[in-house]
Protein backbone atom coordinates (compact mmCIF):
# COMPACT_ATOMS: atom_id res chain seq x y z
CA UNK A 1 0.00 0.00 0.00
CA UNK A 2 2.57 2.48 0.99
CA UNK A 3 4.52 1.85 -2.22
CA UNK A 4 1.46 1.97 -4.91
CA UNK A 5 -1.26 3.96 -3.41
CA UNK A 6 0.32 6.33 -1.18
CA UNK A 7 3.52 9.01 -1.06
CA UNK A 8 5.50 8.30 1.72
CA UNK A 9 7.28 10.87 3.82
CA UNK A 10 9.40 10.88 6.23
CA UNK A 11 11.09 13.60 8.03
CA UNK A 12 11.98 15.41 12.03
CA UNK A 13 8.52 17.54 12.51
CA UNK A 14 11.08 19.56 14.68
CA UNK A 15 12.03 21.71 12.02
CA UNK A 16 9.09 21.57 9.62
CA UNK A 17 6.85 22.92 12.36
CA UNK A 18 9.42 25.88 13.23
CA UNK A 19 9.54 26.75 9.01
CA UNK A 20 8.31 30.05 7.59
CA UNK A 21 8.08 28.59 4.29
CA UNK A 22 5.76 26.69 2.40
CA UNK A 23 7.07 23.20 2.65
CA UNK A 24 6.81 24.40 6.79
CA UNK A 25 3.40 25.58 6.30
CA UNK A 26 2.27 23.00 4.34
CA UNK A 27 2.70 20.39 7.38
CA UNK A 28 1.89 22.92 9.81
CA UNK A 29 -1.80 23.09 8.23
CA UNK A 30 -1.75 19.20 8.57
CA UNK A 31 -0.33 18.79 11.72
CA UNK A 32 -2.75 21.71 12.81
CA UNK A 33 -5.79 19.55 12.07
CA UNK A 34 -4.76 16.78 14.93
CA UNK A 35 -4.78 16.54 18.48
CA UNK A 36 -1.01 17.73 18.62
CA UNK A 37 -2.06 21.18 17.42
CA UNK A 38 0.33 23.31 18.91
CA UNK A 39 3.17 23.80 16.97
CA UNK A 40 5.56 25.10 19.79
CA UNK A 41 5.07 21.34 21.14
CA UNK A 42 5.97 18.54 19.37
CA UNK A 43 3.60 17.04 16.34
CA UNK A 44 5.29 14.02 16.51
CA UNK A 45 2.78 11.13 14.64
CA UNK A 46 1.49 9.15 11.52
CA UNK A 47 -0.63 11.53 9.21
CA UNK A 48 -1.94 10.20 6.06
CA UNK A 49 -2.83 13.29 4.53
CA UNK A 50 -4.28 14.34 0.72
CA UNK A 51 -2.40 16.60 -1.18
CA UNK A 52 -4.60 19.54 -0.80
CA UNK A 53 -3.39 19.01 3.41
CA UNK A 54 -6.90 17.70 4.21
CA UNK A 55 -5.95 15.29 7.61
CA UNK A 56 -7.68 12.00 7.57
CA UNK A 57 -6.11 10.04 10.01
CA UNK A 58 -3.46 10.44 12.58
CA UNK A 59 -1.60 8.10 14.89
CA UNK A 60 1.28 7.80 17.29
CA UNK A 61 1.18 3.66 17.81
CA UNK A 62 3.72 2.14 16.18
CA UNK A 63 1.72 -0.97 15.65
CA UNK A 64 1.83 -1.80 12.18
CA UNK A 65 -1.52 -3.25 12.23
CA UNK A 66 -3.28 0.05 13.79
CA UNK A 67 -1.49 2.14 10.99
CA UNK A 68 -2.90 -0.49 8.20
CA UNK A 69 -5.64 -0.48 9.19
CA UNK A 70 -5.63 3.31 9.45
CA UNK A 71 -4.49 3.07 5.75
CA UNK A 72 -7.11 1.09 4.53
CA UNK A 73 -9.99 3.50 6.10
CA UNK A 74 -8.26 6.54 4.02
CA UNK A 75 -8.05 4.72 0.84
CA UNK A 76 -12.06 3.49 1.44
CA UNK A 77 -13.56 6.94 2.85
CA UNK A 78 -14.26 10.40 1.34
CA UNK A 79 -11.21 12.33 0.57
CA UNK A 80 -10.46 15.68 -2.14
CA UNK A 81 -9.85 14.51 -5.55
CA UNK A 82 -8.23 17.71 -7.02
CA UNK A 83 -5.28 19.78 -5.35
CA UNK A 84 -3.95 22.56 -6.35
CA UNK A 85 -0.33 23.06 -7.26
CA UNK A 86 1.83 24.59 -4.49
CA UNK A 87 4.82 27.07 -5.86
CA UNK A 88 7.55 25.65 -4.22
CA UNK A 89 10.08 27.99 -2.28
CA UNK A 90 13.64 28.10 -0.78
CA UNK A 91 13.52 25.92 2.29
CA UNK A 92 14.26 28.25 5.61
CA UNK A 93 14.92 26.13 8.55
CA UNK A 94 16.61 27.82 11.56
CA UNK A 95 20.19 25.75 11.01
CA UNK A 96 21.32 24.31 7.51
CA UNK A 97 19.46 21.45 6.27
CA UNK A 98 22.58 19.85 4.37
CA UNK A 99 25.99 19.73 6.03
CA UNK A 100 28.99 22.32 5.34
CA UNK A 101 31.24 22.29 2.80
CA UNK A 102 34.08 19.89 3.03
CA UNK A 103 32.29 18.29 6.30
CA UNK A 104 32.42 14.47 6.60
CA UNK A 105 29.48 12.47 8.13
CA UNK A 106 30.24 9.68 10.63
CA UNK A 107 27.52 6.93 11.45
CA UNK A 108 26.96 6.78 15.74
CA UNK A 109 25.42 3.66 16.92
CA UNK A 110 25.24 2.71 20.25
CA UNK A 111 23.91 -0.60 22.01
CA UNK A 112 23.57 -1.55 25.55
CA UNK A 113 25.41 -4.87 26.09
CA UNK A 114 23.75 -5.73 29.28
CA UNK A 115 22.39 -5.70 31.86
CA UNK A 116 18.49 -5.78 31.38
CA UNK A 117 16.03 -7.42 33.63
CA UNK A 118 13.79 -9.73 31.44
CA UNK A 119 10.54 -8.53 30.57
CA UNK A 120 7.52 -10.45 28.91
CA UNK A 121 6.11 -6.72 27.48
CA UNK A 122 7.29 -7.64 23.64
CA UNK A 123 7.79 -3.67 23.15
CA UNK A 124 9.92 -3.29 25.95
CA UNK A 125 12.13 -6.54 24.95
CA UNK A 126 12.20 -4.73 21.53
CA UNK A 127 14.14 -1.55 23.00
CA UNK A 128 16.32 -3.87 25.32
CA UNK A 129 17.78 -5.21 21.85
CA UNK A 130 17.85 -1.79 20.19
CA UNK A 131 20.86 0.08 19.06
CA UNK A 132 20.90 3.89 18.78
CA UNK A 133 21.66 6.00 15.21
CA UNK A 134 22.64 9.33 14.52
CA UNK A 135 25.43 11.50 12.52
CA UNK A 136 28.37 13.30 13.31
CA UNK A 137 29.54 16.32 11.24
CA UNK A 138 33.25 16.76 10.90
CA UNK A 139 34.39 19.84 9.80
CA UNK A 140 37.12 20.79 6.91
CA UNK A 141 38.89 22.69 9.47
CA UNK A 142 39.03 19.75 11.72
CA UNK A 143 40.10 17.52 8.80
CA UNK A 144 43.01 19.75 8.45
CA UNK A 145 44.07 19.43 12.22
CA UNK A 146 43.95 15.37 11.67
CA UNK A 147 46.28 15.93 8.85
CA UNK A 148 48.63 17.27 11.31
CA UNK A 149 48.54 14.40 13.54
CA UNK A 150 46.41 16.22 15.97
CA UNK A 151 43.14 15.15 17.17
CA UNK A 152 41.21 18.38 17.54
CA UNK A 153 39.59 19.38 20.80
CA UNK A 154 36.73 20.30 19.37
CA UNK A 155 36.10 17.18 17.82
CA UNK A 156 36.99 15.15 21.06
CA UNK A 157 34.42 17.24 22.62
CA UNK A 158 31.43 16.38 19.77
CA UNK A 159 31.91 12.56 20.06
CA UNK A 160 32.07 12.26 24.08
CA UNK A 161 29.31 15.30 24.80
CA UNK A 162 26.57 14.29 22.09
CA UNK A 163 27.25 11.06 21.03
CA UNK A 164 28.49 9.46 24.53
CA UNK A 165 24.83 9.00 25.07
CA UNK A 166 22.06 6.02 25.61
CA UNK A 167 19.60 6.44 22.95
CA UNK A 168 18.86 3.41 22.53
CA UNK A 169 15.43 3.89 23.84
CA UNK A 170 14.12 7.10 22.49
CA UNK A 171 16.24 10.89 22.60
CA UNK A 172 18.95 10.98 24.77
CA UNK A 173 20.28 14.09 26.70
CA UNK A 174 23.10 15.42 25.84
CA UNK A 175 26.06 16.07 28.00
CA UNK A 176 27.24 20.01 28.81
CA UNK A 177 31.14 21.09 28.66
CA UNK A 178 31.02 21.25 32.70
CA UNK A 179 29.77 17.31 32.77
CA UNK A 180 33.04 16.58 31.27
CA UNK A 181 34.87 15.43 34.12
CA UNK A 182 37.64 14.08 32.33
CA UNK A 183 38.40 13.77 28.71
CA UNK A 184 41.87 12.21 27.24
CA UNK A 185 42.26 11.26 23.57
CA UNK A 186 45.74 10.72 22.21
CA UNK A 187 46.61 10.17 18.65
CA UNK A 188 50.06 8.51 17.52
CA UNK A 189 52.00 9.17 14.08
CA UNK A 190 50.51 6.11 12.47
CA UNK A 191 46.64 6.99 13.43
CA UNK A 192 45.73 4.67 16.22
CA UNK A 193 44.42 6.19 19.29
CA UNK A 194 43.32 5.61 22.86
CA UNK A 195 42.24 7.61 25.59
CA UNK A 196 39.01 7.58 28.43
CA UNK A 197 36.05 10.46 28.88
CA UNK A 198 34.24 10.43 32.49
CA UNK A 199 30.99 12.29 32.06
CA UNK A 200 28.49 13.10 35.12
CA UNK A 201 25.88 15.43 36.25
CA UNK A 202 26.22 17.46 39.40
CA UNK A 203 24.02 14.73 41.20
CA UNK A 204 25.71 12.12 39.97
CA UNK A 205 22.35 10.34 39.15
CA UNK A 206 24.06 9.99 35.18
CA UNK A 207 27.10 9.41 34.20
CA UNK A 208 29.54 7.59 31.91
CA UNK A 209 33.09 6.65 32.25
CA UNK A 210 34.03 5.07 28.91
CA UNK A 211 37.42 3.70 27.64
CA UNK A 212 37.90 5.23 23.84
CA UNK A 213 40.49 2.89 21.03
CA UNK A 214 40.28 3.43 17.37
CA UNK A 215 42.00 4.62 14.15
CA UNK A 216 42.07 7.22 11.93
CA UNK A 217 43.35 7.15 8.12
CA UNK A 218 43.88 10.66 5.80
CA UNK A 219 45.16 10.48 2.20
CA UNK A 220 45.88 13.77 0.29
CA UNK A 221 44.21 15.65 3.11
CA UNK A 222 41.23 13.30 2.56
CA UNK A 223 39.81 11.23 5.47
CA UNK A 224 40.05 7.72 4.61
CA UNK A 225 39.24 5.84 7.92
CA UNK A 226 37.64 6.85 11.39
CA UNK A 227 36.75 3.87 13.37
CA UNK A 228 36.46 4.66 16.76
CA UNK A 229 34.53 2.54 20.13
CA UNK A 230 33.60 4.18 23.19
CA UNK A 231 32.94 1.00 25.48
CA UNK A 232 32.48 1.61 29.51
CA UNK A 233 29.72 1.68 32.18
CA UNK A 234 26.48 3.86 31.79
CA UNK A 235 24.34 5.07 34.93
CA UNK A 236 20.86 6.28 34.91
CA UNK A 237 18.17 7.79 31.78
CA UNK A 238 16.75 10.42 30.16
CA UNK A 239 13.22 11.64 30.03
CA UNK A 240 12.68 10.38 26.86
CA UNK A 241 15.05 7.38 27.57
CA UNK A 242 13.22 5.28 29.96
CA UNK A 243 13.66 1.62 31.73
CA UNK A 244 17.27 1.47 31.68
CA UNK A 245 19.39 -1.30 33.36
CA UNK A 246 19.30 -0.70 37.01
CA UNK A 247 22.74 0.32 38.61
CA UNK A 248 25.59 0.60 36.00
CA UNK A 249 25.76 -1.13 32.66
CA UNK A 250 27.59 -1.59 29.73
CA UNK A 251 27.19 0.66 26.80
CA UNK A 252 29.22 0.38 23.31
CA UNK A 253 29.23 3.47 21.06
CA UNK A 254 30.90 2.98 17.76
CA UNK A 255 31.77 5.68 15.08
CA UNK A 256 32.53 5.27 11.70
CA UNK A 257 32.76 6.87 8.29
CA UNK A 258 29.19 7.02 6.67
CA UNK A 259 27.97 5.93 3.28
CA UNK A 260 26.77 7.85 0.33
CA UNK A 261 24.94 4.93 -0.52
CA UNK A 262 23.08 5.07 2.74
CA UNK A 263 20.31 8.10 2.75
CA UNK A 264 20.07 8.22 6.58
CA UNK A 265 23.70 9.78 5.89
CA UNK A 266 21.74 12.91 4.87
CA UNK A 267 19.70 13.05 8.37
CA UNK A 268 21.18 15.96 10.11
CA UNK A 269 22.87 15.72 13.60
CA UNK A 270 20.51 15.12 16.92
CA UNK A 271 22.83 17.52 18.47
CA UNK A 272 21.77 20.55 15.94
CA UNK A 273 18.63 20.43 17.90
CA UNK A 274 20.41 20.75 21.33
CA UNK A 275 22.98 22.72 20.72
CA UNK A 276 21.65 24.80 17.78
CA UNK A 277 24.37 27.03 16.00
CA UNK A 278 27.11 26.67 18.54
CA UNK A 279 27.13 23.01 17.08
CA UNK A 280 27.87 24.53 13.59
CA UNK A 281 30.86 26.68 15.16
CA UNK A 282 32.50 23.54 16.91
CA UNK A 283 35.54 22.60 14.61
CA UNK A 284 34.07 25.48 12.39
CA UNK A 285 36.64 28.23 11.21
Amino acid sequence: MLQDQFVPVAFDQWYQRKQEDVEGRFYQKIANQGPRNDINLTTQGFYIATASGQLLHFNNNRGPDRIKKLMRQALSGKRDKVAEPIEASDVLPEIPATKPTGAVVIQVNSKVLGGYQESDRPYRRIMQDAIGRDNLWIYAAEIEQLTKGDFPESLAKKLVRFHGVDNTRGEAPMWSDQQIESLEIEMDTDGTLQGSVNLSTDDGKRSYRADIRGHVELDQGALTRFDIVLKGDFVGHGRYTPHAPPGAFPLAVTLRLASDKDVASQVRPQALKAAGTRYLRMGGR
